[in-house]
């Protein structure tokens, strides 16, 4: 079973009007393709795919950059509803960026900010397969012409508009990298 995670803004005032409901699509999409959400264990797009995950009847893990669940809860103000388990790493948020996207087979980004961005340039150098939803706003907007003007090749790098679809294509991808 595969480990998808899902990066995007938990601030979503500057993403595309349809964004979250792209999110929870593509959290059902994740799960109809019997592979398990994994996210930041945060507000805005995690939320979302994790919302439609659990709707599907999938299983969500949460990687959160607290240390327990109070601190999750009361310090960085998180949910914990709708996550199935939630790792506490302790590390903030750049160590939970680290640690969510080598536990995950592949990253699809939503919309999103600097931290995903800093999430992007993880997954990029660990050479992991991503997927990039077109349109939804934010960095992932941004990502072709970041990887282009970078000079470091195209990556493992699937870009899409339609939730299911890239949800098909990152899969893909992780297969092509399994065999």
């Amino acid at each position: 079973m595969y480990k998808i995670c899902v990066s995007g803004a938990a601030e979503t005032d500057h993403c595309s009007k349809n964004a979250l409901e792209l999110a929870k699509e593509v959290g059902k999409e994740i799960v109809r393709h019997n592979a398990v959400l994994i996210s930041g264990a945060t507000t805005g797009i995690p939320y979302w795919s994790a919302i439609g995950a659990k709707e599907e009847g999938g299983f969500s893990i949460g990687v959160s950059p607290a240390v327990s669940e109070k601190e999750h809860t009361k310090i960085y103000k998180l949910p914990t509803d709708y996550f199935d388990v939630i790792i506490y790493t302790g590390f903030d948020y750049a160590g939970r960026n680290l640690l969510m996207t080598r536990a995950s087979d592949g990253i699809i980004f939503i919309c999103g900010r600097m931290g995903t961005l800093n999430e992007f340039t993880i997954s990029f150098e660990d050479r992991k397969p991503i997927g990039v939803l077109v349109g939804s706003g934010g960095t992932a907007d941004m990502v072709e012409e970041i990887v282009e003007r970078c000079r470091r090749g195209p990556g493992k790098i699937v870009y899409h508009k339609d939730p299911k679809i890239l949800v098909e294509k990152v899969l893909e991808l992780i297969e092509k990298e399994r065999s």
